[in-house]
């Protein structure tokens, strides 16, 4: 797999029937290793050795409904009290992140409301702190540490 750009990590990894599975500590079970994979793998880590986000907070590829569609977000972050504190949207290294990529994670954001929103494709990342009073979203060089 390609590298990325994030710390290094180490991972567990499995091969069966000539197909490779990473371990997701999140979801506790082997997932097979696509790039989009690769990259939130990668990111999950980073959320919890970088930027100490408890595993216990972190969610990873569950369904939501937003107008009646169903989607799928990548990783989200809880605050204790259960509101999102941050929404992930993972590429592929080789999906250049462009104006689409935000309008996708702003359109999740209109059901889950969260403060951060962060994309990424490994190689580039984007953050963002919403302004839900003004309707708009400002960059960050970072999302914040959990504290």
């Amino acid at each position: 797999m390609q590298k990325l750009n994030f710390p290094k990590f180490s991972f567990r990894f499995k091969n069966s029937e000539n197909k490779i599975s990473i371990f997701d500590d999140i979801r506790k079970k082997f997932v097979i290793l696509q790039p989009e994979e690769w990259v939130r793998q990668h990111c999950v880590q980073y959320l919890m050795i970088e930027k100490k986000y408890p595993k216990s907070l972190i969610n990873v590829e569950k369904e939501l409904s937003i107008n009646n569609l169903k989607k799928r977000y990548d990783i989200v972050v809880f605050n204790p009290n259960g509101s999102i504190h941050l929404i992930v949207e993972c590429k592929a290294p080789n999906i250049t992140i462009n104006q689409d990529t935000f309008d996708q994670i702003a359109r999740y954001n209109l059901s889950l409301q969260a403060t951060f929103l962060m994309v990424t494709n490994g190689i580039n990342h984007y953050y963002c702190q919403m302004d839900f009073e003004n309707e708009r979203y400002s960059f960050l060089k970072d999302i914040p540490n959990y504290n």
